[in-house]
């Protein structure tokens, strides 16, 4: 009898999941985890699980500040953002979910056995409850805060 794969299954039902709640990010990580185990480069694994977040990090900080590289969001926006009670109120939550974020990923690395529940929770909310796929980092802020760990 066959051995079954189950990391193969548990990826699988993740993509099926990440289809149905059409979040793309959660359907392409999973399809190149499944090709990286097709192809049996298991020692990769290691390199993605101790620096995949830090890539991905700077990936997404190199995308929020490219607006500014470009010059869409000029010095003078910037400035003016100090003068308005909104955009001081937007920073101030900018600068909270950017803590939480911290949070989430000392979380996610000191206590991997929680990633599987948040992305879990994560695609529960875009599929049932018309969320936005923001992040397990900021759900895994959260969860330290009711923790208490950090």
């Amino acid at each position: 009898m066959p051995q079954i794969d189950m990391p193969s299954i548990v990826l699988l039902i993740l993509a099926a999941l990440g289809i149905l709640s059409s979040n793309s990010s959660v359907t392409i990580a999973v399809v190149v985890l499944l090709l990286v185990r097709v192809v049996h480069l298991h020692q990769a694994f290691p390199w993605i699980e101790k620096y995949g977040l830090t890539l991905g990090i700077i990936v997404l900080t190199v995308g929020i500040l490219a607006p500014i590289a470009s010059g869409k969001i000029e010095f003078q926006t910037i400035y003016q953002s100090f003068l308005h009670w909104k955009s001081l109120l937007a920073i101030a939550i900018g600068v909270l979910v950017a803590y939480m974020g911290g949070r989430g990923a000392a979380l996610m690395t000191n206590q991997p056995t929680v990633v599987t529940g948040l992305l879990l929770g994560t695609i529960i909310g875009v599929a049932f409850f018309r969320g936005v796929p923001v992040g397990p980092l900021i759900a895994a802020g959260i969860l330290s805060l009711f923790l208490g760990k950090s």
